[in-house]
């Protein structure tokens, strides 16, 4: 098996070094980016695996270009490294496509067990692809294709994160299902939520009603239910079938 390819954006060449050194000791294949211009080449020529990327670069913020990349690939894994530990600007770089959020300094055991969980999530995703006969879901307004991962809002393609369509794949799959926000992240992350998760959760369908929302003071698709969690609105599906 090809070793899983690793892109790691961080200006600080010691840094860089280092988590390069922890990486290739597990098996990884590394390039290194000191740059946004760097690493948007390094994207196109390499297609690596999952990114690590810095919120402080040079020449472009870490969140813009995480936007940039997005635009690119919605399904590579962007795990973000910052010094800053405020809720604020974790909620930013999830909010922009990214998958994950780790604070600098960092344990090497920990960078390397979030890598290989988002790698794994990655893997069962594509493997479920090829095997799933065609799974297609559909509302008034909007249609969820399971096997090639496309939505479509009024017949238009919209762009999603790989968990924000994971995301919406579960509500739209359960739709008389209410689920917590721990429930919610324990499926799209793939790991026991701890406190402060839900946060992150509030913020991707947040992000996911804006894309798939025409009126976002009216929520038509994902509803809440005080006190319990989010859930598909069934009766749309219910309006399709009649």
């Amino acid at each position: 098996m090809d070793a899983k390819k690793i892109l790691v954006v961080d200006d600080e060449k010691n840094i860089n070094d280092i988590i390069v050194s922890f990486l290739e000791k597990e098996g990884f294949k590394t390039f290194s980016a000191y740059n946004g211009e760097q690493a948007l080449k390094l994207l196109e020529a390499e297609k690596p695996d999952l990114i690590l990327l810095d919120v402080l670069l040079p020449d472009i913020n870490g969140v813009a270009l995480c936007v940039e990349i997005r635009n690119r690939s919605n399904k590579t894994p962007i795990l973000f490294l910052s010094c800053k530990d405020q809720e604020a600007d974790k909620v930013i770089a999830l909010s922009v496509g990214g998958d994950d959020y780790i604070t600098k300094p960092f344990l090497p055991g920990e960078l390397i067990a979030r890598v290989k969980a988002h790698l794994r999530r990655l893997e069962v995703m594509q493997s479920d692809a090829l095997e799933e006969e065609e799974e297609i879901y559909s509302a008034p307004g909007l249609l969820l294709n399971a096997s090639t991962r496309e939505v479509y809002v009024d017949g238009e393609p919209v762009s999603l994160t790989a968990k924000e369509f994971d995301l919406l794949h579960l509500f739209i799959k359960n739709p008389r299902r209410i689920y917590s926000p721990a429930q919610i992240f324990e499926y799209a992350w793939k790991t026991n939520s701890i406190e402060g998760d839900e946060r992150t959760v509030m913020v991707y369908v947040s992000t996911l009603r804006k894309k798939i929302e025409n009126n976002n003071n009216s929520y038509k698709y994902i509803i809440n239910v005080r006190g319990f969690g989010y859930k598909f609105n069934h009766q749309l599906l219910e309006e399709t079938d009649k």
